[in-house]
């Protein structure tokens, strides 16, 4: 069964770093792009970051563009994201998500981390 791992989250304050994981199992993880989410209170899940399969292509949502970075090492099966900058608005729950795997054809999430943000 697909599992999705999330970890590393935490409070921090305004100007602050933190590094989120994703531990990935039970499906080709070197073979699928991957994504991380995220849902703040009262906000819609919002897509903040990609990374292709090899990793040698990575989009951004405007929002943490040129302060957060998404990379992968897929002989450990783990994706990642460096947050740095952190601004109160950053404040979320992060999903690491992984979109129609075979042969199940469907999306799978992780359960989420916290990420506070604040003084």
């Amino acid at each position: 069964q697909v599992q999705l791992v999330e970890s590393g989250g935490g409070l921090v304050q305004p100007g602050g770093s933190l590094r989120l994981s994703c531990a990935a199992s039970g499906f080709s993880f070197s073979t699928y792009v991957m994504n991380w989410y995220r849902q703040a209170p009262r906000k819609e899940r919002e897509l903040v970051a990609s990374i292709s399969s090899l990793g040698d292509s990575t989009n951004y949502a405007d929002s943490v563009l040129g302060r957060f970075t998404i990379s992968r090492d897929n002989a450990k099966n783990t994706v990642y994201m460096q947050m740095n900058s952190l601004k109160p608005e950053d404040t979320a729950v992060y999903y690491c998500n992984v979109d129609n795997v075979w042969p199940w054809r469907k999306d799978f999430w992780g359960q989420g981390t916290q990420v506070t943000v604040s003084s």
